[in-house]
């Protein structure tokens, strides 16, 4: 069980303050690492962090930004002497404020070009930056493990039939950004598992189902259903996997891509 402890190493989680960041960052503290809660908001990932003990900090991050993730990069170096893990979570899933609206704006058609953009900025470049300015570290101490959140959206379409209500009313439709910026995080982590394996560092994906957070019943009843396990993950589903990808028990896994959703992609 040793190869699953953490102790001593240093983590970063980015977007620490979504509902799976602060779940990756609890797990990672649990099995012994200094973890460094990234987020927008400084402020509230401090205070995130300090729930997890003394060991732990938050730091905030503009994961689209170089300067700043550079700033994040020097403030953990400064504290911690090190970067052994880094977690590349934070992502933008479309939400609309007026759910009356939801269907029209969502729909492929009238999608908007900024919000497409938007994704592409943050899911797909501020991987793409943490990895360059974060992994350059680990490059040069010759050691890190980089774990890259996709999602099954990554590797299949959306079923839209799932978001329609029990009268047939399609309430909204899965854009075409989270699939289109979750399969690029795919193939990045394939592009810097061969780049980077002669530097000892190891580059994974997890890709996760869709997580049980207060959606409508017949939401979930209709993800459930196309679930071999008959249910959407709990937030704390995807925490041993997490472990796992980060520490020694993966010591030979690199370039691969590590689902876990329940069985949806499996039929």
């Amino acid at each position: 069980m040793e190869r699953f402890s953490l102790k001593d190493k240093t983590a970063i989680v980015t977007g620490a303050l979504g509902l799976l960041g602060r779940k990756h960052c609890e797990a990672l503290a649990e099995a012994g690492a200094q973890v460094v809660a990234a987020d927008m908001n400084e402020a509230a990932a401090q205070t995130f962090a300090a729930t997890l003990g003394t060991a732990h900090t938050g730091i905030g991050v503009d994961v689209t930004d170089k300067a700043s993730v550079t700033s994040l990069r020097d403030k953990v170096l400064e504290r911690y002497g090190r970067i052994d893990i880094l977690v590349n979570n934070a992502a933008i899933n479309d939400k609309f404020e007026d759910p009356a609206m939801a269907a029209l704006l969502s729909a492929f058609e009238r999608y908007p070009l900024d919000a497409f953009q938007r994704s592409i900025d943050v899911n797909i470049t501020g991987v793409f930056l943490c990895a360059q300015v974060l992994g350059t570290v680990m490059a040069e101490q010759g050691k890190g493990s980089i774990i890259n959140i996709a999602s099954t959206y990554g590797m299949v379409g959306p079923d839209q039939s799932i978001y329609r209500d029990n009268e047939g009313v399609q309430t909204f439709y899965k854009s075409a950004a989270y699939p289109v910026t979750k399969g690029a995080v795919i193939n990045f982590t394939r592009f810097l598992a061969a780049y980077w394996g002669n530097k000892g560092i190891r580059v994974n994906t997890l890709s996760p189902g869709g997580v049980e957070q207060g959606q409508d019943d017949f939401f979930i009843r209709n993800y459930s259903s196309k679930t071999l396990l008959g249910r959407m993950a709990q937030p704390g589903d995807y925490q041993g996997a997490l472990v796992f990808l980060a520490g020694d028990a993966s010591a030979y896994m690199t370039g691969a891509n590590l689902v876990v959703d329940g069985g949806w992609t499996a039929i």
